[in-house]
């Protein structure tokens, strides 16, 4: 046995590793029902100008990507497309969600949909603090 530090490693030794854990956990916490989703807004052309990729499961709603053109921001749009995954995530069985976000991003526009903060990584990076909050979809 050695252990040695890649730093190209193949996508399919990223992925033994991936499933070792995820058998792992299935085995105490079944990932029945886990499933990714996103929501988009769209121009009028058809073009993505905003949205948000999510994960449902376990229970909980985990917001991985929000995204709103800079142009259209402040118009409301972050919400609504926030206030549908929440309402995805309902119907996917979630209580709960929660996510992560840097204070150079976001973290008052989720204050005001209601999440709240449960931990910090002060200097992550650097002069920047990385959020980690939660709300209640019930």
């Amino acid at each position: 046995m050695k252990i040695e530090v890649d730093s190209s490693p193949t996508l399919n030794d990223q992925q033994i590793i991936q499933d070792g854990l995820r058998q792992y956990n299935n085995q105490h916490v079944p990932a029945d029902g886990d499933s990714s989703f996103a929501i988009f807004l769209r121009g009028p052309d058809g073009a993505v100008i905003g949205g948000v990729l999510a994960r449902a499961g376990r229970g909980w709603l985990r917001t991985g990507t929000l995204w709103v053109e800079a142009s259209l921001r402040g118009r409301g749009y972050g919400r609504q497309l926030m206030a549908a995954a929440e309402a995805e995530g309902r119907q996917r069985g979630c209580h709960s969600a929660y996510l992560d976000t840097f204070s150079f991003q976001a973290p008052a526009f989720y204050e005001h949909c209601g999440y709240e903060v449960f931990g910090t990584l002060e200097a992550f990076p650097d002069g920047h603090t990385r959020f980690f909050m939660r709300k209640s979809l019930s």
